[in-house]
């Protein structure tokens, strides 16, 4: 029992053609220097999907959908990073070796799967007594026949029976050997003070609660009893293997449904759900009457940015779910919300409609949430100006936490439509929010960044310590709280330029694009990563933006790790190439050659040839080394933006290049990098001087110091500004010829 080890995962990705990986399954045809087919992640009438070998990438230019064959895998298939890379040892005839794992981390792993063992062996127990008991079917069957719901939905949701006995799962799955303490550490069963065993789901019909990849981790048991002493619903306790925050009902039976459609449905119940797939609604999830939490929103965000929520008529529940309309904004998810008629939930809805009908009457009557939130917070003001006050002032709040500025805007626009309150104020109240937000992030992001340095014992000497990849959870299809995102109230209109900047980052890396002339004018290689880490430590600069920062660190790491050993590897082989290209060479020499002097100048041209294309490799693995494992990164936000950043959508065809030469991005670098740099440092001090002349106006005009010192600042920014602009544009840095 192990992990996969950093070597295997290595070469997984060494051995894997995209190509080869995307033709399983899409029709491709090739067009210049790149394969073009049909896009696979939407309804695509003309090929917009492109797939670089030499880069190791697909790209839909329609959608964005794409990446490495990972994450090609990943977003097609519904694999996690591991299944993916398994998936790819399987089909290259890999080995997949594991490292051994530490004791405390086999006891941890041994104890998950004994766990898992349970819960798959308490659903089988559960199924049997459904259609195979007597009780099962008069009571547990009967249920769900009486609910409308038919055999194939029992089938495709695990939907089962616990007998009304005091033990009947405990007997039974000690007799199969399951162990004591595994049996009661899923919760299927509770031993009380006096030592007495109980099955926890006796006498309930059962939902199973599925992982993302299908493993059954909880189960949710109703009472049919009258009996109103009785809990309606008891569910599985918080386990090794079960956290109900991370888990939302129905997602693994909804996940390729969703990705389909483009968009997630939220309801609130086990039956929900149930009926609106049966109904042919298959898009849907539950929070299982619970608000939704950050772990959910970035499961949802796995397959998609667009969210309905569906609720019934039930004042208070509509209120205690604004929380988790909060919670999707933050993450940058486009909200619809959708009320049912009056005596109406998802559940009877879809028993009582077609899935036309039910389709038809979500696009119909789904409302964007500022409507919503406005609608249910000013039901209850009536005209009391305090109440109206405080729920205009919540709105103002919800709109404040979204991270992307036009977004905000819009809504902006909207609320004031609504609320007849004059634009401009709600912009200045949004902002102080916003900035608020802001605020509490940096200081919380610096006290984690402290407590990691007192745990550690040193500092960091990392470049970009805005937010450190440690600070942020491994697993967030979109970055965890908005306000994270832009914890930098520039943020937003910085975020174009280091993009720009991490753009050449991400695709050249270690690509050796200039020299560095040292004292003695000697030169040596420098690389794309390594030029600008210099140029943004020296003047003390970071990325603004959390995911960005993290991103470059990933960059800041990978260009490392492994490089001397691929470098090599890489070198070798092209060795053995050239070999193989010059004996060929020869051949061809003997064969035409008819005299010694053109022997000799034949021989020299076949030397240059395969020298040149001997380095010409080692420029091409050098440039596509660190956008190979980028793409491929196991860390969500990494991969996502380097899908992003690293496609190119055009390149140059034969025709352009027949009859003149035309400079690539690659051979512009001496001048695209430090252009770049360049204007993200000018888009900084602009920022700056905005900063020094807001802090200007709220001088006390009786502080002449302090006017003056701001006036000064201004000044020196100014001159700095201009003698950058200079600079952009220019050659500074020697080209590597």
């Amino acid at each position: 029992m192990g992990k996969i080890s950093s070597a295997t995962v290595q070469r997984i990705l060494d051995a894997t053609d995209i190509v080869e990986v995307v033709s399983d399954f899409v029709s491709l045809k090739r067009k210049g220097a790149n394969w073009w087919g049909l896009c696979p992640f939407h309804n695509d009438r003309s090929p917009s999907f492109s797939v670089s070998k030499s880069r190791g990438l697909c790209k839909c230019f329609s959608c964005g959908e794409g990446g490495s064959a990972v994450n090609f895998l990943m977003k097609l298939e519904s694999l996690s990073y591991v299944e993916a890379l398994k998936y790819l040892a399987r089909k290259y005839n890999i080995e997949v070796e594991e490292r051994e794992l530490t004791p405390e981390e086999q006891r941890r792993e041994t104890a998950r799967e004994s766990m898992l063992a349970v819960n798959d062996f308490a659903l089988r127990h559960f199924k049997k007594n459904l259609t195979d008991t007597v009780q099962g079917r008069d009571i547990g069957l009967s249920y769900f026949r009486h609910r409308g719901i038919s055999d194939q939905m029992i089938e495709r949701f695990h939907l089962g029976y616990a007998l009304d006995e005091k033990d009947a799962l405990w007997r039974s799955a000690l007799e199969r050997g399951y162990s004591e303490d595994y049996i009661l550490a899923t919760g299927v069963c509770t031993r009380t003070d006096d030592g007495n065993v109980y099955d926890r789901f006796r006498g309930r019909v059962i939902y199973p609660v599925h992982t993302l990849s299908g493993k059954v981790v909880a189960f949710g048991g109703r009472t049919l009893r009258s009996d109103k002493k009785m809990a309606k619903y008891v569910n599985s306790p918080e386990s090794d293997i079960y956290s109900k925050r991370r888990e939302l009902y129905g997602l693994y039976q909804a996940k390729q449904a969703i990705s389909k459609e483009g968009k997630c449905i939220i309801v609130e119940g086990y039956m929900d759900v149930i009926s609106m797939h049966q109904a042919g609604v298959c898009n849907v999830v539950a929070s299982s009457g619970t608000a939704l939490t950050t772990e959910q929103v970035r499961l949802i965000k796995r397959f998609t940015n667009n969210v309905t929520l569906i609720y019934d008529a039930d004042a208070a529940g509509i209120k205690a779910s604004l929380r988790g309309i909060e919670l999707l904004l933050q993450d940058g998810i486009d909200i619809k919300v959708l009320l049912l008629p009056p005596g109406e939930d998802p559940d009877s809805f879809a028993q009582s409609h077609s899935s036309t009908e039910v389709t038809d009457y979500i696009s119909a009557h789904e409302t964007d949430f500022i409507t919503f939130m406005s609608r249910v917070l000013l039901a209850d003001s009536g005209d009391d100006p305090t109440k109206r006050a405080a729920a205009i002032t919540r709105i103002v709040k919800t709109i404040a936490l979204i991270p992307n500025e036009i977004t905000r805007n819009v809504y902006i626009q909207e609320c004031a439509n609504i609320l007849f309150i004059s634009e401009e104020v709600l912009l200045r109240q949004v902002g102080i929010y916003y900035n608020e937000y802001a605020r509490q992030s940096r200081e919380e992001a610096q006290r984690q960044q402290s407590v990691s340095h007192r745990d550690t014992g040193s500092e960091t000497d990392n470049p970009t310590p805005a937010i450190n990849s440690a600070d942020m959870p491994p697993e967030t299809g979109g970055v965890v709280e908005a306000v994270r995102q832009q914890a930098d109230p520039h943020a937003a209109v910085l975020r174009r330029f280091e993009k720009s900047l991490l753009q050449l980052v991400a695709r050249y890396g270690n690509y050796a694009f200039a020299s560095s002339i040292d004292d003695d004018g000697n030169q040596s290689p420098i690389s794309v990563i390594d030029y600008v880490d210099e140029e943004l430590r020296s003047d003390g600069l970071t990325f603004s933006n959390p995911d960005l920062s993290r991103f470059y660190s990933a960059c800041h790491s990978l260009s490392r790790d492994g490089w001397t050993e691929g470098l090599e590897r890489e070198r070798e082989r092209l060795l053995q190439v050239r070999a193989e290209e010059f004996a060929r060479g020869v051949e061809e020499i003997r064969a035409k050659a008819t005299d010694l002097g053109s022997i000799s100048a034949m021989e020299r041209e076949l030397t240059e040839r395969v020298d040149l294309n001997y380095n010409a490799g080692v420029d091409d693995f050098s440039a596509a080394f660190l956008s190979r494992l980028l793409c491929s990164s196991p860390d969500d936000i990494v991969r996502s933006l380097a899908t992003e950043l690293v496609p190119e959508k055009y390149v140059l065809s034969k025709v352009h290049t027949k009859y003149a030469h035309v400079d690539t991005e690659r051979e512009l670098l001496s001048e695209l990098v430090p252009r770049a740099l360049h204007e993200l440092k000018d888009a900084i001090i602009c920022e700056r001087i905005k900063d020094a002349q807001a802090e200007l106006k709220t001088v006390a005009a009786d502080d002449v110091d302090k006017m003056m010192t701001l006036l000064q600042r201004i000044r020196d920014l100014h001159t700095l500004r201009t003698s950058l602009a200079k600079l952009i544009g220019d050659r500074v840095v020697a080209p590597i010829k």
